[in-house]
């Protein structure tokens, strides 16, 4: 189940090309150039521990690299809500993945709306957040709002993942989730690191 977009444009085959694109239209949103490698989305499912997750939420899908993995590896009755404030990349997400796997469930609005994110999809907690979008280019307030509004959604053995190329995530996160595990040392343009956080290790 997608949720459908009206008027869509003809899109363009590649979604790097797309990516790309989205890039120049609006680079505070996408933050990198190029999508992330399949090294750093092996490694980025690996930490959210995509296989027994049955909600997960994706911030920032963008053309979808990560959420075609996170799809293959899915269990069958789980859920997968991509969470996407640009219409572009919303498109090509329902043009490419939302008519063929009824799992994908895709919200076109802010990373912050995640309560908002889960109810169009039936669901009210989630085992796993992901994101990808820059919080380095993104403002402290809503930064905060987005990190909060992923602690208030995630159960209590729920895991949040972040993958960025600064360090101001851990930096807004700390006060909200507590310290994170870090891994780094990815091929990937630009380098990456991997945070995680569990619900279950957040302080009280």
């Amino acid at each position: 189940m997608t949720i459908q977009a009206t008027g869509r444009r003809a899109l363009t085959a590649n979604p790097s090309i797309e990516f790309f694109k989205g890039f120049l239209r609006n680079p505070r949103e996408v933050g990198s150039i190029i999508p992330s490698s399949r090294f750093l989305t092996r490694r980025v499912m690996d930490c959210g521990q995509v296989r027994t997750s049955r909600v997960i939420v994706e911030l920032g899908p963008g053309t979808g690299v990560l959420t075609r993995q996170m799809l293959d590896l899915m269990r069958d009755d789980a859920k997968l809500i991509a969470v996407e404030i640009s219409n572009e990349f919303a498109d090509v997400l329902e043009s490419t993945l939302g008519d063929g796997d009824p799992r994908l469930h895709v919200f076109r609005g802010s990373a912050a709306a995640l309560e908002g994110a889960l109810s169009a999809a039936g669901e009210t907690h989630a085992d796993l957040v992901v994101s990808g979008i820059p919080f380095s280019t993104m403002g402290n307030g809503e930064g905060n709002r987005t990190l909060q509004a992923a602690k208030r959604v995630l159960g209590p053995q729920g895991r949040f993942v972040a993958y960025q190329f600064r360090s101001a995530v851990r930096r807004l996160a700390e006060p909200v989730f507590g310290h994170p595990e870090t891994h780094s040392g990815f091929w990937n343009i630009p380098p990456m690191r991997i945070y995680v956080w569990s619900q279950a290790g957040c302080p009280a």
